[in-house]
């Protein structure tokens, strides 16, 4: 016989005049007419699922009868409505009247199960074998109506099993020999025949399933028996894909793959394949092909046994979604031979599948990754076998984990490439992913890792995107706070992010945002001016609606956190985007979490306690933070300590560059010089730009409180300029870099120097509040014309030196820096070791939504820049 190519269409390939009009369109292409042995053909898709349910109905509890008949009734519609869409005369009246004579004795069938309440293996494998009954002889005839010269082959008469009723194995020698005679008895002359897949019998001739991916087999087994060219897998996808694209969505197309990756990819859940397809053709060289028959044009993805190179070092991942681990251990089973046989021959004897094994080089512990059904009964089993050694207690008392999944990562050059697993498991920590055990075979082409099913799509994506968008850096941000500096780092975002894409390779996606007032989510990325446009609306309100103030480092609104909470539930999350809903940060952070996105960072860009005080429950679950909210570094220093003590001690960026200084880079060149071995003596800084401008401007030329009055007008003070002459802003940057130094200071161990009495303080409002910083310009007059006459100029400053902080009115002399300073700039004068003789000085902008937002913007791409 000619060697030619076994075609194979599954359930969504023939489920549908449309789709059966691609088949016959494929069939009668130039690359398959003249040149197709045969054909192999799947149920119509759902028509499987139907049978079973039928099956259940008839043998479960009380009357279905009706029930089951409409099912019956269903599946038969549905084949005349096939055959009516594209048979006529003759051709037609004999594809229904077979279809309405199988559909009898499936009838017949299920009342007979429905009398004796029984369904035996052996009887759902016959009534399921009716699916592709039907099926196969009617594509049969269609195939004939378009000009082709088709013969049904029914496959319970050809391909023979063991008789393993659900999951039948086939027996080769057999099951070749009645092939070749069969297709050679009708001769080879262009015949193209249509098997039924799936379906099989068992040495005494009743039918029997190949259980599933049982279509896939049969073509394999076809094409062995007839030593065919190719066999191509026509499905409803592209090939076998980097991933599974359900979960993956950047997901994409594998050109080729060998034999030994597809079958590690198709056990570990790889969809496309189910692993006992690959061995027929494996055995005799047969290339399978995996083809879409609703994009023809695509070469899909060749399974060889001698695959391309890739230029990736893996070929792809797949993942089974639930496991059990069962496990035991104890002191008993070290140095112990044969208790491995023991342990499995238990298992087996339950006819338990062990997916993954794995053993510590102790040989103290062991465990086994099982189906989910079977977790009970493998506890039992072992229970059972090993109750001697649980009794005297030299082993444990087997246990169970749930609600588990196993990562596979797959690929041939993971034998030659160093460095794989590494970058595994640098993608799974960096997320927080916990790996609860490790299986690596000896041939080195798939590391497998189980892991928390709640983790499954995270760690698919981290690990995806490390191997297959290498360079590329993602980052799925949460974003809280749209005034002054979260609007303009929302205008940044929005201008910025495709010249990060493009030109480096770094890719910031908006997956969640909220204010004081509402919030929205879109695993998927939202558009940070739609997001600022939403926003605005929400702010500006209707009538009677106050307008939100957020500005700067105003704190959101008071309460506003606490009144949007509904209860202890947080109501459904988003799989895509969610239409803006009232704030509540339990929400946020809940549906953060939940969403569980692959670098996840959070950045906050309110100055409100309640979300600094949700730090610690968001760095806990691996989740970086950006933030310029100085409130939680200045609050209690245990909180510091523990949240800057984690970031450091797990990996966890915690990002604050902005909460001293905006945009200068105060914060890191403290810890340059500590990492570097320096030693900071002492700090003085002008961290005050609203008290920078002041005195910058005081020159005589106006009084203090005319200066207050030009600054507040010139938005350098907040709207009560109480909020910046109190000093309290600029004491907590003082604080932080203080801490930042090694010293373990609390905010009340600060000295302020008040530079305005208590009645200023004390005044019902702004207004009043000018009335009494009048009265205090003379006071402030002379104090600068005393200056002014021993050439000073007075300049409100922090001094951090010998574990004390202090913050006072100084008169500086005209060599001083801080008689440099402009408009409201900042400085940082720092004395180290080695800076002793020169001190170093950074000064610049030290407030302003533009450099403020610039350096948030700046610390989410050094979050990017951790994960190369």
């Amino acid at each position: 016989m000619v060697s030619m190519l076994v075609l194979k269409f599954g359930g969504t390939s023939v489920g549908s005049p449309q789709a059966l009009s691609q088949l016959v369109s494929i069939i009668k292409d130039p690359a398959h007419a003249g040149k197709t042995a045969v054909v192999v053909v799947s149920a119509l898709s759902g028509i499987t699922d139907a049978l079973i349910a039928a099956a259940q109905k008839a043998s479960g509890p009380g009357s279905q009868t009706e029930a089951r008949q409409r099912t019956v009734e269903e599946i038969r519609d549905r084949h005349l409505a096939i055959s009516e869409a594209f048979l006529s005369g003759e051709e037609k009246k004999t594809a229904d009247a077979e279809i309405r004579a199988s559909v009898m004795e499936l009838s017949r069938t299920l009342e007979g199960v429905d009398i004796l309440r029984e369904l035996s293996p052996r009887t759902l494998d016959g009534i399921m074998s009716f699916g592709e009954r039907l099926s196969a002889p009617l594509i049969t005839r269609i195939l004939r109506a378009s000009g082709t010269d088709a013969e049904y082959l029914d496959s319970r008469n050809l391909i023979v099993t063991d008789g393993n009723y659900g999951a039948a194995r086939f027996i080769p020698a057999d099951t070749y020999r009645r092939i070749r005679e069969r297709l050679s008895a009708e001769g080879a002359g262009g015949t193209l025949f249509v098997a039924s897949g799936f379906v099989a019998s068992s040495t005494d001739g009743s039918a029997a399933t190949l259980g599933r991916g049982g279509s896939d087999l049969s073509a394999a087994i076809y094409g062995a028996a007839i030593g065919a060219e190719c066999v191509e897998i026509w499905t409803d996808v592209d090939g076998i894909l980097t991933a599974d694209p359900g979960q993956v969505k950047n997901a994409f197309r594998i050109d080729s793959i060998s034999y030994e990756e597809a079958m590690e990819l198709s056990h570990f859940g790889a969809r496309v394949l189910h692993p006992p397809t690959i061995k027929p053709a494996l055995e005799k060289g047969i290339p399978i092909v995996i083809r879409n028959t609703f994009n023809p044009s695509s070469p899909g993805t060749r399974i060889s046994g001698t695959a391309e190179p890739s230029e990736y070092p893996i070929r792809g991942i797949s993942s089974l979604h639930r496991v059990t681990l069962v496990r035991i251990q104890g002191s008993g089973m070290v140095g112990v031979a044969g208790f491995s046989f023991r342990l499995f021959g238990a298992l087996a004897r339950r006819k338990i599948s062990v997916i993954l094994i794995t053993q510590a080089s102790s040989e103290y512990s062991i465990c086994a990754a099982v189906d989910p059904l079977s977790g009970g009964s493998a506890l039992d089993a072992l229970t059972e076998e090993f109750h001697r050694e649980i009794n005297e207690g030299s082993i444990d008392k087997p246990v169970a984990e749930e609600n588990l999944s196993i990562i596979a990562v797959v690929g041939e050059r993971m034998k030659r490439v160093s460095g794989i697993s590494g970058k595994v498991f640098h993608a799974l920590g960096r997320n927080g992913i916990n790996v609860v055990a490790i299986a690596q075979g000896s041939s080195e082409i798939n590391i497998s890792l189980v892991i928390s099913s709640q983790d499954e799509t995270k760690a698919l994506n981290a690990i995806h995107e490390a191997f297959f968008l290498a360079g590329v850096r993602s980052v799925n941000l949460f974003l809280l706070g749209s005034g002054l500096i979260g609007g303009t780092l929302l205008d940044q975002l929005a201008g910025h992010r495709e010249i990060l894409a493009d030109r480096h390779q770094i890719r910031i996606r908006l997956a969640g945002a909220g204010n004081s007032r509402c919030m929205i989510f879109d695993p998927s990325g939202l558009d940070p001016r739609r997001v600022k446009e939403l926003f605005r609306r929400r702010t500006s309100g209707g009538p009677g609606e106050a307008a939100e103030r957020e500005q700067g480092d105003s704190p959101l609104e008071a309460g506003s956190l606490l009144k949007a909470e509904a209860g202890p539930g947080t109501g459904p999350l988003p799989k895509a985007e969610s239409g803006p809903e009232p704030f509540s940060l339990k929400k946020f952070i809940a549906v953060m979490n939940s969403l569980n996105l692959p670098n996840t960072a959070f950045c906050d860009c309110t100055a409100s306690d309640e979300v600094s005080a949700a730090y610690g429950e968001i760095i806990t679950r691996s989740i970086p933070i950006i933030t310029p909210n100085k409130r939680a570094n200045a609050g209690s220093c245990e909180y510091y300590q523990m949240l800057t003590g984690y970031s450091r001690e797990r990996g966890i960026p915690y990002l604050y560059e902005t909460t001293v200084c905006a945009g200068l880079p105060v914060i890191s060149t403290l810890r340059d010089l500590f990492l570097s071995g320096d030693r900071v003596r002492r700090i003085e800084a002008v961290l005050s730009g609203t008290l920078s401008y002041i005195f910058n401007n005081f020159d005589g030329g106006k009084t203090f409180s005319a200066l207050v009055r030009e600054a507040r007008a010139a938005g350098y003070t907040e709207p009560d300029p109480r909020d910046d002459l109190n000093a309290m802003d600029a004491a907590r940057k003082a604080l932080i870099l203080a801490r930042e130094c090694g010293m373990s200071l609390e905010f009340d161990s600060v000295s302020i120097e008040p530079l305005l009495p208590p009645a200023c303080f004390k005044a019902p409002d702004v207004e009043s509040f000018f009335g009494e910083l009048e009265k205090c310009d003379a006071g402030f007059e002379e104090r600068r014309a005393r200056a002014a006459a021993a050439g000073k100029g007075l300049r409100y400053i922090a001094v951090i030196e010998a574990g004390a902080v202090k913050l006072s009115l100084r008169a500086e002399s005209e060599g001083s820096p801080f008689r440099t300073l402009n408009d409201s700039d900042n400085m940082v004068v720092i004395t180290s070791d080695r800076y002793s003789k020169l001190p170093m000085v950074i000064k610049g902008p030290g407030a302003g939504a533009q450099v403020t937002a610039g350096g948030v913007f700046a610390d989410i791409v050094r979050i990017a820049r951790t994960l190369v």
